[in-house]
Order: C-alpha cells, then structure tokens, then sequence
C-alpha cells in the first residue's frame, strides 16, 4: 500500500503570481482517485475542464491496458492466456512498455521485482483473485509460473508520469500529479517555494492518510520529479498470530519478514520511483540504505521498528 501526504490544498481556485493560478483537478483511476494540483495561465472552468478531459482519457487509456481489476483489460485478456496483438494502438504500446521495463527491472533487481509473478500474489491474496495461506507446493508451483503479469509495482508510477507528459505537452511546468499515493512533481507551488510532502506514520491499520505523519520533506523537482512510498502497514492479515504482509518476495515465495515498515523514494521519474520503494521494501533495511547510497540518482527515507533513516538529499522539512 502506499501513501503519500499532499499538502493540503482546499480551494479549487487558487491563486498565483503574476496573473496566473492553480488550479486542482480531481477523478477516479485505477479503483481509487487522483488529484492534480497545476498552474494555468487560464484558470476559468472551461479550460479546467478540458484538463481533466485529457487527463481522464491519458488513464482510460492505462486502465484499458494494464488494469488487472478490469476483465477486458489487455493484461486480464494476456493473464486469461488470449494473445495480445501488435496493433499500434495506443492501449497496446503501454502494454509493450510496461511489459519489457518489467523484465528490465527483473533483470536489474536479481528477481527482487518481478512482473511476471502474478499467480504468487494471487495465491497469497495480495494480487487480482482471491487466496490466502498457500501451502509449500503451491507456493513452489507459483513460483515457477511466470506465464501471468501484474503491473502493480509500476501501473501507478507510470500513470503519474503519462499524467504529466500531457500537462507539459499544454505548457504547464508547474504541477503536482497524485496517482493513488504515487507522485510526480514539477516546478513550485502556490507558495513559490519546493513542493511539500508528508510521510504516515507506518503503524498496522493507520488508515487515515496525514492524520499522523513521521515527517515533511521537500521535493527537489528540478532533478527528482517521482516520489513514492511503500509500506506494510495497511495490507496484511494475521494468521495464528503471524502477520503476512503484501510485499512478498519472488525469490522465495514469501512475504517479507524483516523490520521495514515503510520507504519512501524519490527519482527522476514516478515510474521508477514506484519500482524502487517497493525493491527496498522487499529487500530490508539495511540492503536498501545500501543500495539508496549507491546511486546517484535516488533519495529515500526508510522507516523501520528501530528508527528514520534519510539519505543525504532527502531535505526534511520540520
């Protein structure tokens, strides 16, 4: 599950500097919402409106293409085992992209990410059917089943970042773009200052998104645009006293069992930023602060049992 706080933002119309304003656009996507906070140089609802119409057509696009919760979906007609064709639509080339940057990311991760692991998170529950405490055989059969995708560490990620290509295609630099949690930001905001964001404090069931949050932190949007945090604590179940949680590590089968509650990763874009909060939350704490060192071009926050850990660019702001 992840979670991120927008700073709140209540009026639809607000204004900026210089004659111009923001404007905040909402609907529904992917089985949940999405929010766009941008600036326009034409605030009036005509104009408001025409956004959200492309906005909403950039997701029926992503949705009739990779959603694993619609039937006709190109990935739920793939995972019903219906060849896909090549036909140069639009819907077929998210399709393609999505399907080859997960084998990528495959690759990349050593197995740590795998797209083609849906019949592993199915049989656990956490993926497009209903299941719930597999035993060893199943678990080493799904394993070996890599015939089905499941785009979930990514779909959203992506969607945030199409969001955004089409914002900047109609002259806007100056956004914020929320895709269920997943994040790309641009520009300033009302303030003129760095967009501002928030963590939750990662406890079981906090269901409430920026009731109770661990920290604020800056955005560097001018070479980090993707921000998105992955967690534990919302998506689990409780079995003889044991919590089996949503981040299930394809190598092994299982769901994670170390102490990392939450990552929160910022990146160039959303997409990757998507795919690397969850390769931290499936490869534990201190291989994820490792690997956040390692590279340049990530920041990230990791909350676990024993405390906060921020990379150096992680700019809190208390």
């Amino acid at each position: 599950m992840r979670r991120i706080l927008i700073s709140a933002i209540a009026a639809l119309f607000l204004t900026g500097c210089a004659g111009e304003q923001y404007i905040m656009l909402q609907g529904f996507a992917q089985g949940g919402t999405y929010e766009v906070k941008c600036k326009v140089g034409d605030a009036s609802a005509r104009q408001a409106a025409y956004l959200k119409e492309g906005i909403d057509s950039v997701l029926d696009i992503i949705d009739r293409s990779v959603s694993g919760y619609n039937p006709a979906s190109l990935l739920s007609r793939y995972n019903d085992g219906q060849d896909i064709p090549e036909d140069g639509s639009a819907e077929s080339g998210v399709f393609t992209s999505l399907t080859a940057y997960g084998d990528s990311l495959f690759l990349a991760t050593d197995g740590a990410l795998d797209t083609r692991a849906a019949e592993l998170f199915d049989i656990w529950g956490f993926g497009f059917k209903n299941g719930r405490m597999p035993d060893q055989m199943a678990i080493e059969a799904a394993r070996h089943d890599r015939n089905k995708l499941n785009f979930n560490a990514i779909a959203q990620g992506y969607s945030a970042d199409m969001v955004a290509s089409y914002l900047r295609k109609q002259g806007i630099t100056d956004m914020m773009v929320n895709i269920g949690g997943e994040i790309f930001c641009s520009g300033l905001n009302p303030k003129g200052e760095r967009w501002t964001l928030g963590i939750d404090k990662p406890f079981d069931d906090n269901m409430a998104p920026g009731k109770d949050l661990s920290c604020k932190f800056e955005v560097p949007s001018e070479r980090l645009h993707g921000v998105v945090t992955s967690g534990n604590y919302r998506k689990f179940y409780i079995v003889d006293g044991v919590k089996y949680s949503h981040t299930i590590d394809p190598r092994t089968g299982y769901p994670v069992k170390h102490n990392l509650l939450s990552a929160t990763v910022m990146a160039p874009d959303a997409t990757l930023a998507d795919a690397m909060a969850t390769y931290c939350m499936v490869i534990g704490p201190e291989q994820a602060r490792d690997f956040i060192e390692s590279r340049d071009d990530l920041e990230a926050c990791l909350i676990s049992s024993d405390g906060m850990w921020c990379s150096e660019g992680f700019i809190l702001n208390q």
